[in-house]
């Protein structure tokens, strides 16, 4: 396994992150778990934002009309597809809508072909596709997260697309450096979905923080501590945060704080496995430790935090009760679609403040693709079967999917689309440049290495944070967790 990891190749690792947040919301399931070919509703604009892309397939898969959409496929049949797509998290998310309304659309080109979906809440999707994949009884399409890329290629559960990503007839167009989370031994296992953003950001209300005293929001943790009398005073909380899932404390925090302790070389060390860096090394140990006081030891944070989702803890934002948020990107997508236009005109956003005692301290935002459309091994059995299956995979992450995303909410997929900028306001243009102009961008670390050894520190953090666990323990559990994910 140790040569497995050692294929995340460094080199791409140093790029943009690609990684994989645990995003998404988690509520709202679509369907039960065993529904049959249940549709997707389309609500999003028409058609005319499609791209009319001129380029088609090779003839052996699927000739393009010059429409967006793909003719002529010789498999009439069933194909199962899973992912955490519900139509609650596509209110104001544009990656989530932007999928839906691609899927929608190749159903729609594809009337011989019944697509079964099951699609779950996030929380729920990642619980329910570890249950198939341990049962080898994964859907023949489906969300891939990053982290579980090594281990399913090397048990043969998912299919190799190198050679169907780099022949894609829109391949030219692609940001080959969105691969990395999928890319095992040089091997392409997931057309990178949905799209290229931070998972974490401060969203605040700047008109609270200057009636606090402050003209942008702090830069250091100890002006956010000199602000919590001052918000108390006011009934609100400083900032909210949601851990009841446990992931949220990982993508959309100590992955980005933890660079200010270890800068970037130490998680490409974890994710190499190479021997070089460990999760008992001082500098982490350290940054579980800053984790562990600003959660525990202040007031900042809602007291309920590691009981409520980031759903719950971003509606007490939008409800003003509290003056900030740290949270990813599908949560300032829905914050900028429900607050009223008084609190829209406040929307700033901001990266983690910095510590006191880290060593590598900067500007760091944790940003990429953390999910690909993956197919099951087992597909390739039927070949009419797999060319469909390829098919659905490439349309809804390509143009279709790109071109509407980025004009409808300025974010960017796996195909790079143009679009311009100025139809945008304010609001979103900040957005825009946090998270592809004005911050250095790092890995998310549960986009990479394994979720056994995520699920042990993401639960201990949570007892962490509760003052139950001290952060050199947590270290040393998640140490072990990964030594003996190497050992495999």
């Amino acid at each position: 396994m140790k040569k497995k990891l050692l294929s995340v190749l460094l080199a791409s690792a140093m790029v943009i992150s690609l990684a994989a947040c645990g995003g998404g919301d988690d509520k709202g399931n679509d369907t039960p778990a065993n529904n049959d070919n249940q549709q997707v509703e389309n609500n999003t604009p028409d058609d005319t934002n499609t791209p009319d892309d001129t380029s088609t397939p090779d003839d052996t898969n699927t000739p393009d009309d010059g429409n967006g959409e793909s003719e002529g496929l010789a498999y009439t049949g069933e194909i199962t597809f899973m992912h955490y797509s519900t139509s609650e998290e596509s209110e104001g998310n544009g990656g989530s809508d932007a999928f839906r309304r691609a899927i929608a659309n190749w159903e729609a080109a594809n009337p011989g072909v019944t697509l079964n979906q099951e699609v779950l809440a996030n929380a729920d999707f990642k619980t329910q596709i570890a249950t198939y994949a341990n049962a080898d009884s994964l859907p023949d399409v489906f969300m891939l997260q990053g982290m579980n890329a090594a281990s399913w290629a090397s048990q043969g559960l998912i299919l190799d697309l190198t050679d169907a990503i780099n022949n894609s007839p829109y391949a030219s167009n692609y940001n080959y450096d969105r691969m990395t989370p999928f890319t095992v031994d040089g091997k392409y296992y997931a057309f990178p979905a949905l799209t290229g953003l931070t998972c974490t950001v401060v969203v605040y209300d700047a008109q609270m923080w200057a009636d606090a005293g402050f003209d942008s929001f702090p830069k250091t943790w100890a002006e956010v501590e000199s602000a919590v009398e001052y918000f108390e005073g006011q009934g609100v909380d400083t900032i909210a945060f949601g851990n009841g899932g446990q992931w949220q404390m990982n993508s959309d925090f100590i992955s980005c704080l933890g660079y200010q302790y270890t800068g970037t070389e130490w998680f490409d060390h974890i994710m190499a496995g190479d021997g070089q860096a460990a999760f008992t090394d001082e500098a982490f140990v350290a940054a579980l430790t800053e984790t562990q006081r600003l959660f525990h030891d202040t007031q900042i944070f809602n007291s309920d935090f590691n009981a409520v989702t980031n759903e719950d803890a971003r509606e007490y934002f939008i409800a003003g009760e509290a003056a900030a948020f740290i949270g990813g990107n599908w949560d300032f997508s829905y914050i900028k679609a429900s607050v009223d236009a008084d609190k829209y005109a406040n929307l700033k956003v901001a990266v983690l403040p910095q510590v006191a005692d880290g060593a590598h301290v900067a500007n760091y935002q944790n940003i990429g693709m953390g999910y690909g459309v993956a197919i099951n091994a087992k597909v390739a059995e039927d070949p009419d079967k797999l060319a469909a299956c390829l098919d659905l995979a490439r349309e809804i992450t390509g143009p279709d999917f790109a071109v509407y995303v980025g004009e409808n909410y300025a974010e960017q997929g796996f195909y790079k689309a143009d679009f311009d900028m100025s139809a945008f306001d304010q609001v979103t243009v900040d957005f825009y440049n946090f998270n592809y102009n004005d911050n250095i961008a790092t890995e998310i670390y549960d986009s990479y290495v394994d979720g056994s050894v995520w699920g042990t520190l993401n639960a201990d953090m949570q007892a962490m944070c509760n003052g139950e666990m001290d952060p050199a323990t947590v270290a040393a559990n998640a140490q072990a967790s990964y030594e003996a994910f190497l050992g495999n």
